[in-house]
Formats: C-alpha cells, structure tokens, sequence
C-alpha cells in the first residue's frame, strides 16, 4: 500500500499521542515533528468546522518555510463544538468539570480540520461526528476529571477513556474523529496523493 507515498518524507505535526497512535494503525512510516507555540487563534467570524480548518492550515503555514522538497506535512486542529460555541481545552479542573456537565445529555458535534502540505500544494478537509452523552451524575464527572485529568483535551474528555465507556450513548460519523484523526478520510485522501 501507499507506493505512491514513496517519494515524500511523512511527517506528523502533532505532539498529540492519539493522533500518532492513530497514525501508527495506518502503517505508514513517518516521523513527528513539532514546533513549539504555533497560534492557535482564529476569527471570530468563523462558525464549527471551519475552525479547525483553519487552525490546521495555520499550523501548516508555520512549517511551511522550513519544509524539505521531499516531505509531505499533516496537521489538524479538533474542536468540540455546543449551542455554537468551542469546547476547548479546560484551563482548570473547575472548567472541565463545567464542560461535562454542558455536554451531560446533550447531542454535539466534534470537527477536526486535517492539511497536508507539500512544497508544491495543499489539500485541506474536515470531518464531523455527532455525539450524544446520557446524563453524567456529579459523582461520575468529579471521579473521571480528578482521575483522568482531561486538560489536554478538547471539550474535557477523551472518547477511548473511562467517561466514553459509560457516557457515550451514540456516535453518528467517524469514532476516530473524536479523537482528534479521522484516519478513514484521511487514508483516502493519501492515496489520492500522486
């Protein structure tokens, strides 16, 4: 698979561990690399799925003039998406735990934004997931926040963890989506690569 991957150089711009968990399963051979304090911002004017789009082509920019003819560069962005807000990361315990209980019996999306970026191009794509969570009692949502520690993680909380097994109640689209690569669309979108 992938022979027409050859002549690139693959590399991960992600310090995520799920993303290069998710990367792993597809088989390709790649290296991460990782820039520190990329901006993450974005307009305000930008509504769901765009965001991460465009925080992904950010991110792709940035290593733009440091990229090597031969290496094909992928970055994206996830983003939790509520009542047309973001869920983002927590910036305390105090804010994960208001995450949860937002998320707590509600339906919401997750978008993630995915470039790849080469010397000569970009092609850039999003993908959402609908997720619906049961209702979360206090107890459940104070014992995974103090256990799980979920401050990495947009929208306070990981799909593959402890809240997922119990919480989760339904996912419409991509389950690996939720974790922050969704590694179907983005396997169909490498072979197209030529």
């Amino acid at each position: 698979m992938f022979e027409n991957l050859q002549p690139y150089k693959i590399i991960l711009a992600s310090g995520s561990p799920r993303r290069r968990e998710l990367m792993s399963g597809l088989g390709i051979d790649y290296e991460v690399r990782i820039l520190p304090h990329v901006d993450e911002s974005y307009p305000d004017t930008l509504q769901g799925g765009d965001i991460p789009l465009y925080i992904a082509k950010e991110k792709a920019d940035a290593y733009i003039p440091l990229m090597q003819p031969e290496e094909l560069i992928i970055t994206a962005d996830t983003i939790v998406w509520l009542d047309g807000e973001v869920l983002g990361k927590p910036v305390n315990r105090d804010d994960a735990v208001q995450m949860l209980r937002a998320l707590s019996g509600r339906t919401h999306e997750v978008f993630t934004g995915v470039c790849l970026t080469t010397s000569a191009w970009q092609r850039t794509f999003t993908v959402r997931t609908e997720v619906r969570f049961a209702v979360l009692s206090e107890a459940e949502i104070d014992y995974y926040v103090d256990k799980y520690q979920p401050m990495d993680k947009a929208g306070a909380y990981g799909v593959q963890e402890w809240i997922g097994f119990i919480g989760v109640e339904h996912i419409s689209g991509s389950y690996y989506n939720i974790m922050g690569l969704p590694v179907q669309r983005l396997y169909r979108e490498l072979l197209l690569v030529g």
